[in-house]
């Protein structure tokens, strides 16, 4: 068949073509633990399924504007002025089917044919995607275990060029856990000071998630607030992937060309969502910091494990729900019939050999390294985290 060549220009997300590989081994009947999940291992609290019941009842069942309900996007509003103390006003905010539209309308209406988007690594796979997508150029700025995956104000200044657009990145991020202190912002602000046509995408999902105390978002600063583009949503602090809802805020002449790009591709998102949406961002955040809570623990036992496993380098995440070891050690190794050669070698042995499915550093620009989530219950994190020690065990 003669496809289109746009198709040539991306790939397939590894998280996704790990997670189905699991799923093809799990239909043969063996047992799969999975280290790769993108997702929180709760259910939606109960307050905002009741919401959505309540929404269907009231028929709220028709298209609904593109950039969403106005009493959503007040309630993003609400939000952001109660965790964050920014302010925003309706017309700020842009809801779509998930923060990864969010993302995907901002890169289309900034990025031309050619310009740069600057891309600390590690960073979420589709990051990268996405610009290659809007025909943009990706420049990456290399982070490493040394630096806890955070980029310096020098490397930021090295980075830009005339071609420069976006700077993209995520705090918490995924997939190291890296969390940007105010610090760390301020030094990075003051560079974005110096280039005032460069645009900020700030990914704050995993907000909530956060091990090192108060998050601390970048739109704080107002000497560039106007270039800061808060990608956000529901996914991961309310347990709500399914659901498909995200948001941006930003200026409204970038407010209004996400509107546009997202007009021609879904128009609006789902109503029942959206109306339990009011309800997650608006009332009782106690299950989200139960959730906070659980995986605090759950990530203090896998660096207890991770430990004492020979060879694994790992930095101690601040956020999100992950590790991101370096695991090079096991580079060349072998145990007499799998031979290792890279990171991608390393998560095939583990999912075919201990049963473990995981995500290569690859995907995140970070070729040393693997992504292994801790969103999964602790009887089954131990279990894994045992089959991985035997495996590794094994390689000589």
């Amino acid at each position: 068949m003669q496809l289109s060549s746009f198709l040539d220009r991306f790939s397939e997300p590894e998280t996704l073509k790990m997670a189905k590989l699991g799923r093809e081994l799990r239909a043969k009947g063996v047992d799969v633990i999975d280290l790769s999940l993108g997702e929180p291992d709760f259910d939606t609290p109960e307050h905002i399924k009741e919401a959505a019941i309540n929404a269907i009842k009231d028929n709220w069942s028709h298209y609904t504007p593109v950039a969403g309900f106005p009493d959503l996007r007040e309630a993003v509003c609400t939000k952001l002025k109660r965790d964050n103390n920014l302010d925003y006003k309706p017309e700020n905010i842009v809801v779509s089917t998930g923060a990864k539209q969010s993302l995907a309308n901002t890169i289309f209406a900034l990025v031309d044919d050619g310009e740069e988007v600057i891309i600390p690594t590690p960073y979420w796979v589709t990051y990268s995607e996405l610009v290659k997508m809007a025909r943009g150029r990706v420049v990456e700025i290399k982070s490493s275990t040394e630096q806890g995956f955070k980029i310096t104000p020098a490397q930021l200044e090295a980075a830009i060029t005339p071609q420069s657009k976006v700077f993209l990145f995520s705090s918490p991020c995924n997939p190291s856990g890296a969390v940007y202190s105010k610090a760390e912002l301020e030094g990075l602000v003051a560079v974005f000071k110096k280039h005032p046509g460069l645009y900020i995408m700030a990914d704050e999902i995993y907000e909530y998630i956060n091990f090192a105390g108060k998050h601390e978002s970048i739109a704080q600063f107002e000497a560039i607030k106007d270039r800061v583009i808060i990608i956000n949503g529901l996914s991961k602090g309310f347990a709500m992937t399914g659901w498909r809802l995200g948001y941006i805020a930003a200026h409204t002449d970038i407010a209004k060309a996400c509107e546009k790009v997202q007009g021609q591709i879904t128009s609006g998102t789902c109503s029942i969502a959206q109306k339990a949406g009011v309800i997650a961002l608006t009332t009782d955040l106690r299950p989200s910091i139960a959730m906070t809570k659980e995986f605090t623990r759950r990530r203090a036992r896998v660096l207890e494990i991770v430990k004492n496993i020979p060879g694994i380098i790992c930095p101690e995440p601040d956020g999100a729900f992950y590790i991101f070891p370096d695991v090079s050690y096991y580079f060349g190794k072998t145990n007499g019939e799998n031979s290792i050669s890279n990171a991608a070698d390393l998560c095939m042995y583990l999912l075919n050999v201990a049963h473990v499915s995981s995500v290569m550093g690859d995907a995140f620009g970070e070729p040393k390294c693997v992504r292994f989530s801790f969103a999964n219950s602790m009887e089954k994190i131990e279990e894994g985290w045992e089959r991985i020690k035997a495996a590794l065990a094994k390689l000589k």
